[in-house]
């Protein structure tokens, strides 16, 4: 694993660290290789049914790391380098925690949304400040921006490139929680190892739905849901679920 990035298993979860800390892990061309092989990893290791994404020092990513300069080919590298980063968050068939401390800006906005939950430092905030220095923003932001906020919303927080604190980001739905600064890893962990102990099936395969149905209509979505039901019906996660629950205990799953 590159230096730039820390990966450690503990128990069922893995956490990914981003770790620039001199350059407020700025992401340039290592640290996009890396964070795609450090995903890569987690999804391969069988052991592992929850991912931590978080980033060390102060802040989880200021963004693209702009004192290496601007590619003016930026269009084929957000679509070589920073493209399979996202697609690894996205496709991974496990739940992926964003745990912001300080805060995440630019792409790592965008990184840090693409994750399935999103917990934060009660004084992080995200920033989008692509209209500061004349850009678009990118990373999918505005797609998943617009999908969450609506369009007036999404792109007022953008053009005036608001800092949207966490408690800001709760009430938006951007963050599902916000935490004291000093807790946030441990309360990461701590929710990461509560989801580590569900169906890992069932958790991949709403991802999967739930992914699908924001883009899909509800024809489409219903078809996906039906198929994957039929291929959970009857699995032995399946069948431990419905035993621990008559017999009043804790399910025990093996992801099978």
């Amino acid at each position: 694993m590159s230096e730039v990035i820390k990966y450690e298993r503990r128990g069922a979860v893995a956490i990914i660290t981003l770790s620039r800390p001199e350059s407020m892990n700025a992401f340039d061309t290592t640290l996009r290789a890396a964070t795609v092989e450090a995903f890569e990893r987690a999804r391969d290791d069988e052991q592992v049914r929850v991912v931590i994404f978080t980033g060390e020092g102060r802040c989880f990513s200021a963004g693209a790391d702009l004192k290496a300069g601007i590619d003016r080919d930026v269009a084929t590298i957000l679509q070589t380098e920073y493209r399979p980063v996202q697609e690894a968050i996205a496709q991974i068939p496990k739940p992926v925690i964003a745990a912001v401390p300080g805060s995440a800006a630019g792409i790592g906005m965008s990184m840090a949304l693409q994750c399935d939950l999103l917990i934060m430092a009660d004084n992080a905030f995200l920033l989008s400040p692509f209209t500061t220095i004349s850009l678009v923003p990118d990373g999918g932001l505005n797609w998943m921006l617009v999908r969450q906020l609506g369009y007036r919303r999404a792109f007022q927080l953008s053009v005036e490139s608001e800092r949207i604190t966490a408690e800001r980001c709760v009430e938006l739905g951007l963050a599902n929680k916000a935490v004291p600064a000093e807790d946030l890893m441990d309360a990461a962990f701590e929710w990461a190892e509560t989801l580590s102990k569900r169906a890992p099936l069932s958790l991949a395969a709403t991802k999967q739905a739930m992914r699908f149905a924001m883009d899909h209509d509800w024809a489409r979505s219903y078809d996906v849901e039906a198929k994957l039901q039929g291929e959970l019906l009857g699995t032995e996660d399946n069948q431990e679920g419905i035993n621990a629950f008559f017999e009043k205990r804790a399910p025990e799953f093996k992801g099978r």
